[in-house]
């Protein structure tokens, strides 16, 4: 959870992540989905780095967030699940705490007929997809909050809660915001968060083969 500036609700990576897993696993026709973990690293809330400047803001430290995956992955391997999947819709340290844990687990269940694999394309191969379209229309690429992760939120928004028009920037981090708000549409919104679902899918699947 992190600002996003006035014209957007702070919790839009969780959005995100609850509509994007329901649609990875739908995709992937034999998934279940975790309840969605709703804080990550986002920064130091004494020294006030990072998100943790900006009123609204949560973080966990990557320490806890590791250890947290790592009990829920162990909780799905203990009910009985073969394959266990970690990704993450936010960047920053959470992402480097998802990679260890699922190396940590891989190496010790393979060898006893379970996977637990790490899906970085989800966010990572999805945002050189975004910024390369973004450069081809001459749309500036932005760093937070900005025209793809509004669009996003656009699109997931189906009863329009969490995004307020008339207040959207073009903000340069004073105000939560680096990039340009106004630009998002709903319909580059659907193409950013379809393209984060078939990484995301494309991955699993040639992780498991």
């Amino acid at each position: 959870i992190e600002q996003n500036g006035p014209g957007m609700a702070l919790g839009k990576h969780l959005f995100l992540a609850h509509y994007i897993a329901q649609r990875i696993a739908e995709e992937l026709g034999n998934a279940l989905v975790y309840p969605t973990m709703p804080f990550t690293p986002t920064g130091d809330p004494v020294e006030k780095t990072g998100h943790m400047r900006f009123s609204g803001s949560v973080n966990v430290s990557e320490q806890a967030y590791g250890l947290i995956a790592r009990d829920v992955a162990m909780s799905a391997i203990a009910a009985g699940f073969k394959n266990v999947a970690l990704m993450s819709d936010h960047g920053g340290g959470g992402q480097e705490a998802l990679k260890r844990v699922a190396a940590d687990l891989d190496s010790i269940w393979k060898r006893k007929g379970v996977r637990v694999i790490y899906v970085p394309d989800l966010y990572f191969k999805e945002k050189e997809q975004m910024r390369a379209y973004l450069t081809e229309h001459k749309i500036p690429i932005d760093s937070h909050a900005g025209t793809d992760d509004t669009s996003e939120v656009m699109f997931v928004d189906k009863d329009h809660r969490w995004i307020r028009p008339d207040k959207l920037i073009n903000g340069q981090g004073t105000e939560g915001v680096t990039g340009d708000q106004t630009k998002a549409t709903v319909e580059l919104g659907k193409m950013f968060v379809d393209d984060k679902i078939h990484d995301a899918v494309d991955q699993i699947r040639a992780l498991l083969k």
